[in-house]
């Protein structure tokens, strides 16, 4: 495992729910990463940590291996990848979000 492959594994496992995204909570910085951010919200999600791969390069291209998917924003919820905000759109319509995120 990569030094990002281990920086990201750490991440994932030691924080309940984890946005990989472009930006930041307050400033995304594409329209996934927005849209994902305000699905948590809505959600409930309140114990979020988010991480701008926009300032890290290694994880930027090591998390798309991470979860064997190719974009950015990934949600993990305990440890587990969810998906992305497609997915996690999915999920908010479906209430499938709403009771993953108050497992956690």
């Amino acid at each position: 495992m990569s030094d990002a492959q281990q920086r990201i594994d750490e991440l994932v496992k030691s924080n309940p729910v984890v946005l990989f995204m472009k930006g930041t909570a307050q400033f995304p910085m594409c329209g996934f990463s927005g849209r994902a951010i305000q699905v948590l919200k809505a959600a409930g999600a309140t114990q979020l940590k988010t991480f701008n791969v926009l300032e890290d390069e290694e994880v930027r291209q090591g998390i798309k291996d991470y979860a064997q998917w190719p974009t950015i924003p990934q949600l993990y919820v305990n440890g587990e990848f969810v998906g992305g905000s497609d997915i996690m759109m999915e999920m908010y319509e479906s209430g499938e979000l709403q009771q993953l995120l108050a497992k956690g």
